[in-house]
């Protein structure tokens, strides 16, 4: 059992009674007549920073909520972090054609959104976030020249991937992507995707708990299923290693294109970016500073304290500061 429903839910120092955030909807364009996708937003709406996170494959936006609260509670100017549900997860809607859920599309969803933010209130800093497929829709949006962005981007976190994807990590990620499965009760699912997921780390139960409450939806027979599209695996799972091999010349491409200051947040024993992918990046395009975290695979989740403050400091120290050293640290 992962957790006890008689505990007080404690987050990284936040209870329950923490505050939610504000649901809100995109539109955008696809050929088959446009979708919907959802984001989450917190801070304040008319913040001029915008902090961007972007999830992975199988997971929602609400998988930011600790990071987002921990940046707007140490932040010393208005800040607004927004966490947008990728298409066909979480909120968003899902595409009628399968087809679509690949990456190029969702930087085009991100533009979308940034149009949308910016119009409400003017972005005059941009930073992004992005965990696994999250950190390759950043590097598409980071690393593609003259997108129309409303800001430069000024910092980037790309948390736990990079130009090269270990084969071995996209077979076993292709071993569970889109089977939404049943369940009984959340706990019931919790259990299931805490098998799939011991590469997160460590978690409390009630750490677990509240990352696994927005990872299922309620059926109408009654019961819980997970979230997300079973058809977000259809293009998934078209990938050869030959294929993939053959994209890594177009993802260095993008990511030595990028001049944002960058910061590579790798689990220590991650099989998706392995350490030589990670030091490379230290080395080459925007020279990334390189943090690990010891006990972790794939993918460090911004739930712990030390996640978090070394996202936060990253994020939050002034830019009029000196950029820190290339390298590992």
């Amino acid at each position: 059992m992962l957790w006890n429903h008689k505990q007080t839910r404690k987050v990284s120092g936040f209870f329950h009674a923490m505050p939610e955030p504000t649901l809100n909807y995109v539109p955008c364009p696809d050929p088959s007549g446009g979708h919907r996708m959802a984001y989450w937003e917190w801070g304040d709406a008319k913040a001029a920073h915008v902090v961007v996170c972007i999830h992975g494959i199988s997971r929602q936006g609400r998988d930011f909520d600790v990071l987002a609260q921990g940046l707007v509670a140490r932040a010393e100017e208005p800040l607004r972090v927004v966490c947008p549900d990728v298409v066909g997860r979480g909120r968003s809607d899902w595409l009628k054609d399968p087809a679509g859920y690949q990456v190029p599309n969702y930087v085009g969803d991100m533009l979308a959104l940034l149009a949308q933010l910016n119009q409400q209130a003017p972005i005059k800093t941009l930073d992004f976030v992005g965990t696994s497929m999250g950190g390759l829709i950043s590097l598409g949006l980071c690393g593609t020249p003259k997108l129309p962005l409303p800001a430069p981007v000024r910092r980037l976190v790309i948390n736990d991937v990079g130009p090269v994807i270990q084969w071995e990590a996209v077979q076993r990620i292709g071993g569970y992507l889109g089977k939404t499965g049943r369940f009984d009760t959340v706990q019931q699912a919790a259990d299931m995707m805490w098998a799939i997921s011991t590469g997160f780390g460590a978690h409390t139960p009630e750490q677990w708990l509240a990352l696994s409450q927005p990872m299922v939806k309620p059926l109408a027979e009654g019961g819980f299923t997970l979230h997300y599209d079973p058809s977000i695996a259809v293009p998934f799972r078209s990938v050869t290693q030959e294929s993939a091999q053959d994209g890594q010349a177009a993802l260095w491409q993008a990511y030595d294109n990028i001049t944002a200051e960058t910061l590579i947040t790798r689990g220590a024993a991650s099989d998706v970016l392995a350490p030589a992918t990670a030091q490379a990046m230290t080395g080459r395009g925007p020279r990334a500073r390189l943090i690990e975290f010891e006990g972790v695979g794939h993918a460090p989740t911004f739930v712990t304290n030390d996640q978090v403050e070394a996202v936060a400091s990253f994020l939050l120290r002034p830019t009029s500061h000196e950029k820190p050293d290339s390298g590992a640290s």
